[in-house]
């Protein structure tokens, strides 16, 4: 199985992009920087930041700068704190664990903790907001706020360890009644950040990803909060949002005061000066990508060897970076990733090759990295499923019916719907859809004229003469599945099978139509003349072995048998299938007949009226 995790590993070719923005920050040079990285639900946001991350973490230092890097979650701290004040402490440990080494840098960036500490006490309200409005302590918050204010106003000129400071000037401040001043602390928290940072040599660079999984009101403040430490001088942030999400989020914060969308759009725009959206992903990248993961979970079973892995690991990317000029991601392209010699692996290849066009192109998937990786896990799930409930099936069954269950439920839904009500689970109407769509023929009802449905029909394996029933009971995570019994016992569905692939008289076929007794061989008979009838020709003995060889065991099955024959479409019937018949004494009234039809061939004809003339 494929976690949802983020990841450094790029199946994707988001390296060039990675690469792109690790120099940005590079070259900003110390020079305050905001860059947004904007993407849907699963579009693969998160991994670009961590590959971003990686590439600034393994950036040489130099003695005039260091890049730290600060990774900020504020879906983490949603309910338990507020991401302004996690984020806001995330900054003061990280500056005070670089600043443990020098003194005298130790004590500035204790400072700054105190202050973030104030600064997180004001938005306590209550006591707090009093005693910054008036002075006057107020309550155990209220003399909390005013030490604060005595540390930092004696620590602002260089005084001594604030837990040395003296007694009576501590009560001075308190008997002086002077309201913090929210304004002064917040630009004295900024100029001491700024001052440190610059006497450390490092450059802060703050990741903030999962923004669009917070509430809006968690998003917006975690947007104020990077207000707050915004365009330092040796800051940097990478914001990784869907830019959709930052809007609603904006909407919905400042609800009743008839906020238009470009004034929405504008508060994201004012904190981001370079704006980075996450490649979309087409044909080509939605093959390449479900290849690696494909590969990855053989290499992991031991099927696919490191070489094998790694190759492909590399010739991925370089490949995707030339696509633009006509280098595809082509079926041999795939092949040459598996290995030659692979033959499961290769067909992975083949599976990835026909389902990439049809997610690309689904709105339902539309490329997207995590519902790609959701759909492989589903299928492989259903197969682990499977063998303990002694069903055998192939993956591409699976995935080529989870596929139709993901891009086109209603269709899904219609066919199992018949699956339910046929005897054997075999779907007639789905048979003959996946010839007309092989045929670039005309579909009818459930089926749509639509370029997803002719593709999705024409993918392997043909499921139309296929009992369906497994996949449905395996799919049950995703709809009620029931099934009818079909009335037939075991010794009736191992008849039907037999006949079904029967080309001529046989022992096996004659005990097996004696062990189904004459009740159950009527009923395999039947089915298995209609699933035969897709390669049915008319031309030939074996296409009538389903109804002869029951009725030499059981005389009275030739009713349905000569009604069954009594179908057949007389312009296709050929010659080589007469004397079959012809001795077969339930038949010949049939054939007679054929032989008065003004449409039936001359030849065929002709070989009827020998059998008439000598034959009997």
């Amino acid at each position: 199985m494929w976690h949802d995790n983020e990841t450094t590993v790029d199946y994707l070719n988001f390296g060039v992009v990675a690469d792109a923005c690790a120099k940005l920050l590079q070259q900003a040079r110390g020079e305050p920087i905001s860059i947004g990285v904007s993407g849907g639900w699963g579009a693969g946001k998160s991994s670009l930041v961590r590959m971003v991350a990686a590439r600034l973490s393994d950036a040489i230092s130099h003695s005039d700068n260091t890049y730290v890097v600060v990774t900020f979650n504020p879906w983490l701290y949603q309910d338990f704190e507020t991401s302004r004040n996690a984020l806001l402490q995330l900054v003061g440990d990280e500056v005070l664990r670089r600043a443990a080494n020098d003194e005298t840098l130790l004590k500035k960036a204790k400072r700054l903790l105190q202050r973030i500490n104030l600064l997180r006490l004001v938005q306590l309200g209550g006591e707090a907001a009093a005693t910054i409005a008036t002075g006057v302590p107020v309550g155990v918050i209220g003399r909390a706020i005013v030490q604060c204010g005595n540390i930092l106003k004696s620590g602002a000129g260089g005084a001594d360890d604030p837990d040395d400071q003296d007694e009576g000037e501590s009560q001075a401040l308190l008997r002086s009644a002077e309201p913090v001043s929210l304004p002064s602390e917040i630009q004295a928290f900024r100029d001491a950040l700024e001052e440190l940072l610059e006497e450390l040599k490092i450059t802060l660079v703050v990741f903030v990803d999962d923004l669009d999984r917070c509430l809006p009101r968690t998003a917006i403040s975690t947007l104020e909060s990077i207000r707050l430490l915004l365009f330092l001088k040796r800051s940097a942030f990478v914001i990784a949002a869907d830019n959709e999400f930052i809007r609603g989020a904006v909407r919905v914060h400042f609800e009743g005061t008839g906020i238009t969308g470009d004034v929405a759009t504008n508060y994201f725009d004012k904190l981001i000066q370079v704006p980075l959206h996450v490649p979309r992903l087409g044909v080509n990248e939605a093959k390449g990508y479900l290849a690696m993961l494909l590969l990855q979970r053989e290499h992991v079973e031991g099927r696919v060897d490191k070489i094998t892995f790694e190759h492909a690991l590399s010739a991925l990317p370089e490949r995707l970076k030339t696509s633009w000029r006509g280098d595809a991601i082509t079926q041999d392209f795939l092949h040459s990733l598996a290995g030659l010699g692979n033959a499961p692996a290769l067909d992975l290849m083949d599976l990835a090759g026909e389902l990439a066009p049809l997610l690309a192109q689904s709105s339902a998937v539309n490329a997207n990295p995590r519902l790609m990786k959701r759909f492989l896990n589903t299928v492989f799930l259903r197969a682990a499923l499977a063998e303990p409930q002694g069903i055998k099936l192939d993956v591409r069954a699976l995935a080529k019916w989870h596929l139709l269950e993901r891009c086109d439920e209603p269709l899904a839904n219609a066919l199992a719907a018949l699956v339910t009500s046929a005897a054997d689970g075999r779907v007639d109407a789905l048979r003959v859809a996946e010839e007309a769509a092989r045929a670039d023929g005309a579909l009818t009802e459930p089926f749509k004229e639509t370029a997803f449905t002719k593709e999705w029909l024409q993918l392997h394996p043909a499921l139309g003469e296929e009992d369906l029933r497994p996949l449905l009971h395996l799919s049950r995570d995703s709809a009620t599945r029931d099934f009818g019994s079909d009335e037939m016992s075991e010794e009736g569905r191992a008849l039907r099978d037999a006949l079904v692939v029967a080309t001529g008289a046989n022992a096996p076929l004659t005990s097996a139509i004696q062990a189904a007794g004459a009740h159950q061989a009527g009923k395999a008979m039947a089915r298995a003349w209609q699933l035969r009838a897709a390669k049915r020709t008319w031309r030939q003995a074996e296409d009538v072995v389903t109804l002869v060889e029951p009725c030499k065991v059981y005389a009275e099955l030739s009713a349905s048998a000569t009604a069954l024959l009594a179908q057949a479409p007389i312009p296709a019937i050929g010659p080589g299938i007469i004397p079959y018949l012809y001795e077969q004494n339930w038949a010949r009234p049939i054939v007679d007949k054929w032989a008065e039809q003004p449409d039936l061939s001359v030849t065929s004809k002709k070989a009827i009226q020998g059998k008439q003339k000598g034959g009997r």
